[in-house]
């Protein structure tokens, strides 16, 4: 069973639809651990059936380099990201995973991906959850 890890922060709206989606999909077949900046963005993904939940930066730098995949917005690879939530040590943990990430081209940090295509959010959700399910069966 691959094991994702969903990161998200602030309100933990778009890890909370990530993993809506992935269930949706996919359903008990993957473990899906949600990792949150802040236990509401924890609890958020919770609510939306992930199998287990951390929060904070001890359990991001914990968790990262145990699973398979990891999923969220492009703001968890970057230090300070969130509006400052996202704290470098986070960001490194993320980065240096060698789970696969899928990381929707979204964020509050003034960084734009060129060649990103520019599509509505439940469009991205059903992108991510494609790939993931894509990995996943092979």
């Amino acid at each position: 069973m691959k094991r994702i890890a969903v990161i998200d922060g602030q309100g933990g709206g778009i890890g909370g639809l990530i993993i809506k989606a992935l269930r949706e999909r996919m359903g008990e077949s993957i473990e899906i651990i949600a990792l949150g900046t802040n236990s509401t963005a924890t609890t958020s993904m919770l609510k939306a059936r992930a199998n287990k939940g951390a929060t904070g930066e001890n359990a991001i730098v914990w968790n990262t380099p145990k699973v398979d995949m990891i999923a969220g917005p492009l703001s968890i690879i970057l230090c300070n990201g969130m509006l400052g939530e996202l704290t470098p040590r986070m960001a490194e943990a993320i980065s240096s995973s060698p789970a696969k990430k899928f990381l929707l081209p979204l964020n509050q940090e003034q960084v734009e991906v060129i060649g990103a295509a520019k599509e509505p959010l439940p469009h991205l959700i059903e992108i991510i959850v494609s790939k993931i399910k894509e990995e996943c069966d092979v």
